[in-house]
């Protein structure tokens, strides 16, 4: 007697787990514009590379005499794959069953997605769209047989999560409403994206937003992508799936497969020795006209190579992925566009994540420094400016990924401190200056007197700005060996080539986890 019927329900359960909710519900989701999980894992992995977890995990029903009568598959799929030659872990919800809401199994390889990734040390790859629980438990309120308790002595989910944040890569994408519990794993990423027209991230829906404010809010009114792109939920928002999908597998080709590990260098054909003569010319000599910080970045690290994070959150600070040589690197600078590239909370916010990254996964950091100080005024009071910028600051002295800092510009006031790395590595432009205050903030508090006594308080501040810049020497600093050098804007590249070269023995010995995790 052998085991063929076994078998073969075996086989039948797989091929109804590939069925998802079956073909009306497939049918429903491609009717909204979005693909299904197991679309959405054959896009982003290399071909044929996908090897699931549990494929068979679910809830099936059986006659008499043990014959399968039906099948209900887990509503998470999970499973290890390639994505461009490298092994990470992939896992989402499946829509077409109860909307993504957590089925008793499907709830179990959720959690078990982090726990996977740990052991062997790999990214994670979340696509998500779907719910918490739900009132009725996740047995759900049509359930044939009743919801599963959950004890309160159960390993702590965000244990796992936090954990993982510390050893490998972690990226999501939202890819449809995503709440409650989802909504939290989202956040707890390294990169995070959405994407445009078809995700909502909420932590309660308009039903129960309702119920509980009084509010009356569609779901993209609460949390859809021109609310996340400025709230910093999400770092990037994306056109289409096949756009968010892309981002995950740009993101991914920065980072080492974990914290063990250094950075992927890739071959590159674009000369250490170039020299982009716009740079001669791209700072302004008329102090109060601005410039284009992107395109300064753009003249001196890998051609094409620039990989921008959050742009539309804490607008004043810029902060990149890129490669100089091949090698990635974290680029941060400020935007003179924005409140003059001062700091305001949510830029503090920003840099210090961006920075816990690039420490975490051993990314020099290179720093473009254009920095007016904290903002200031009633608004920057009340946002907290003050604590936020100080995190930042705390970030980068606790960093021990090398630091490059640029002075292109201005690096004035206790803000300026989060631009410099405590063993720092720092080149100045001609164009660059510094102090305690800019100089106009300098004028206006020396010469308060002055100016209230002139007739043309305006015209006098102008002079006295106009005299004292004349003063300024692009040389006493680099004189006094205040940074390492001054150099011609156009050797940017070069010298920071060569120190990239220099640093390269000290990351080896960097690699393994910090003290910290980041956190979201």
């Amino acid at each position: 007697m052998s085991w063929k019927d076994e078998v073969a329900g075996i086989e039948a359960r797989r091929r109804r787990a590939l069925e998802m909710g079956g073909a009306e519900a497939v049918a429903k989701q491609h009717a909204k514009g979005r693909l299904t999980i197991r679309e959405r894992i054959a896009r982003l992995a290399d071909p044929d590379s996908f090897e699931e977890q549990g494929p068979i995990a679910g809830h099936s029903e059986t006659d008499a005499q043990g014959r399968l009568k039906d099948f209900i598959p887990a509503n998470y799929v999970l499973g290890v794959a390639r994505i461009a030659g490298r092994p990470c872990v992939l896992g989402g919800e499946d829509f077409t069953q109860r909307g993504g809401s957590p089925s008793p199994a499907g709830l179990r390889k959720s959690v078990f997605a982090e726990s996977l990734a740990l052991t062997y040390r790999l990214p994670l790859v979340r696509l998500l769209e779907g719910g918490g629980g739900s009132i009725t438990g996740s047995g759900g309120k049509n359930a044939k047989r009743p919801p599963s308790g959950e004890s309160v002595n159960a390993p702590p989910r965000f244990r796992s999560i936090m954990q993982l944040m510390g050893v490998a890569p972690v990226v999501s994408a939202a890819l449809g409403a995503v709440a409650g519990f989802p909504a939290a794993r989202l956040v707890a990423s390294h990169f995070s994206v959405m994407t445009r027209r078809s995700a909502q991230i909420i932590i309660g829906g308009p039903a129960l937003v309702e119920r509980a404010t009084g509010e009356l809010k569609s779901k993209d009114e609460l949390g859809g992508a021109a609310v996340h792109a400025r709230s910093g939920v999400v770092d990037n928002i994306a056109e289409d799936e096949d756009d968010a999908l892309d981002q995950l597998r740009r993101f991914l080709s920065y980072m080492p497969g974990n914290v063990f590990e250094l950075p992927p260098l890739q071959p590159c054909d674009d000369p250490e020795e170039r020299r982009a003569e716009e740079l001669l010319e791209i700072i302004p000599r008329d102090r109060r006209k601005i410039y284009d910080s992107r395109k300064l970045v753009r003249h001196v690290l890998d051609q094409g190579s620039l990989f921008e994070l959050g742009r539309s959150f804490g607008r004043s600070q810029v902060t990149m992925l890129a490669r100089l040589g091949g090698r990635p690197v974290g680029v941060w600078a400020n935007d003179p566009r924005f409140y003059a590239g001062s700091m305001t909370a949510d830029a503090a916010l920003k840099v210090r994540r961006f920075v816990d990254l690039c420490d975490t996964f051993h990314l020099p950091l290179v720093c473009f420094v254009d920095e007016p100080g904290f903002m200031i005024g009633s608004r920057a009071e009340r946002s907290g400016t003050i604590r936020h910028g100080a995190a930042a600051i705390f970030a980068v002295q606790q960093a021990e990924v090398p630091v490059a800092s640029v002075i292109v510009r201005r690096a004035y006031g206790v803000a300026a401190a989060a631009h410099f790395g405590p063993e720092g590595y720092v080149l100045a432009w001609p164009s660059a200056e510094s102090g305690a205050l800019p100089l106009e903030g300098g004028v206006a508090v020396a010469y308060r007197r002055e100016l209230e006594a002139a007739e043309d308080p305006a015209r006098l501040r102008d002079e006295l700005e106009t005299q004292l810049a004349a003063r300024r020497s692009p040389y006493a600093r680099a004189e006094s060996f205040g940074v390492h050098d001054l150099i011609d804007p156009r050797d940017t590249r070069q010298m920071l080539a060569r120190w990239l070269r220099l640093e390269a023995t000290r990351l080896q010995e960097q690699t393994g986890p910090r003290r910290y995790t980041m956190r979201p």
